[in-house]
């Protein structure tokens, strides 16, 4: 809708990159993706290091009791360009923006280990699944 609005208004668009669009479940667990599967990246060409980090080991997310779940991280091996996300677990329909954010930015692995999260919360999940990817997690 807003793209439409854009275009009648005359302002500039740019095209929308169906890729970068959030999917997100609202049920429980919640559950939400945006950007390549491990398979679809693999299709695309793309040779990929996958960081996962299970809430398990998650503080915050246990003293939430919300244990279950974990964020999943795909990226360029060659680059470290962020490929795909993929969320289970409570509140990850929050936690997808920065992903989507992160895509549009064509944010790196390293960048996503270097940005400071608050602790304890379970967004560091996202931080902890980059380091897992380049073998730099601390927390498993």
């Amino acid at each position: 809708g807003i793209i439409c609005i854009e275009k009648i208004k005359g302002l500039h668009v740019e095209p929308l990159n169906y890729n970068n669009i959030p999917a997100c479940t609202y049920t429980t667990p919640e559950i939400a993706s945006v950007g390549y599967t491990e398979k679809k990246a693999k299709e695309a060409g793309y040779e990929i290091k996958v960081g996962k980090f299970p809430f398990t080991a998650s503080g915050k997310a246990k003293a939430a009791g919300a244990p279950d779940g974990f964020v999943k991280l795909i990226f360029d091996a060659k680059y470290g360009e962020l490929l795909g996300a993929h969320m289970i677990g409570h509140n990850v329909t929050e936690m997808i923006a920065e992903i989507v954010a992160a895509r549009k930015l064509e944010t790196t692995g390293h960048e996503l280990i270097k940005t400071v999260h608050p602790h304890p919360t379970i967004s560091e999940a996202i931080m902890e699944a980059a380091a897992a990817a380049y073998g730099e997690v601390i927390h498993l």
